[in-house]
């Protein structure tokens, strides 16, 4: 059985989209496993499906490199807003579109030039503070600068998600970190019943902030969109950056924009296809 792909990446978070409208992807959690290997597969942080969907004009299912599922990724809602315009999902006067996540339905406005959608700019919603909704189990209503010990060691941490739980931690020096040995400890910290996303950040100044990212199920990635978005609310509610202004987020991958005012965050930042190819999955 062959699948048709498109590898697509926003700044370096890398996955391997598959459209659902037009071929069904059998086991997509295996498939991922698969996939993802970037040596006897394609290589990626993981696949996603672009699907019909009933509310919107398709819905976005993400799984990780580890097989998981899950509810909501900033870089790949951008990628699938490039990929239902540039593939005529949407027509091309429809430079605005509403992808269906595990999160809830996300607006994106595109930028098109020559015909393909280059960058999005993405309503990812209010910031959940709540411990009980992130979901962390951690006493109070919110979690801002609190310590939480990880391994033996104490970090000041503030916990947000952005549809999927984040936890954000202020360190002077984020490219010396050794982010294989510390991230695997937050990620599955008793006190994250979900597991965790973990950001590591670097304050600049109050208009830009350096951030490495660990992601559950994948490990390192080179960005992660709810990550910097994440990363833009602790910043301003640890007082470092101010709601309604830019706030610029240099990750390995590149930069995002991010905008947190008292109604929502937006996100912006480019999107990019690689290759397009099929994969025979019946074969080993």
């Amino acid at each position: 059985m062959k699948l048709r792909f498109t590898k697509m990446h926003g700044i370096g978070n890398d996955y391997i989209y598959f459209n659902a409208f037009d071929q069904t992807i059998p086991d997509p959690s295996a498939l991922s496993i698969k996939l993802s290997d970037r040596r006897f597969g394609i290589g990626g942080d993981g696949i996603i499906l672009v699907c019909p969907s009933d509310i919107a004009d398709a819905k976005m299912r993400i799984f990780n490199e580890d097989g998981s599922e899950a509810k909501m990724c900033g870089n790949g809602i951008r990628c699938v807003a490039k990929f239902v315009y540039d593939y005529g999902i949407v027509p091309p006067d429809q430079t605005t579109v509403a992808i269906d996540t595990l999160s809830g339905v996300k607006t994106i406005e595109l930028t098109v030039r020559d015909g393909k959608a280059v960058a999005a700019k993405v309503d990812m919603g209010a910031p959940i503070l709540a411990p009980i909704d992130i979901p962390m189990d951690y006493p109070g209503d919110t979690v801002v600068d609190q310590p939480l010990e990880v391994n033996g060691s104490s970090y000041r941490v503030t916990s947000v998600s952005m549809g999927n739980p984040h936890c954000v931690t202020f360190v002077d020096d984020v490219d010396s970190l050794p982010l294989d040995l510390i991230g695997p400890y937050f990620e599955r910290h008793p006190a994250f019943p979900d597991r965790v996303n973990t950001e590591f950040v670097r304050v600049i100044d109050d208009h830009t902030l350096q951030m490495r990212v660990w992601e559950r199920g994948s490990g390192e990635t080179w960005a992660c969109g709810t990550g910097a978005c994440a990363t833009v609310v602790a910043a301003c509610l640890n007082g470092y950056c101010r709601k309604g202004e830019d706030i610029t987020v240099h990750l390995r991958g590149g930069d995002l924009v991010i905008r947190y005012t008292d109604a929502t965050v937006m996100m912006t930042g480019p999107a990019a296809a690689v290759f397009e190819g099929e994969v025979c999955i019946d074969e080993e």
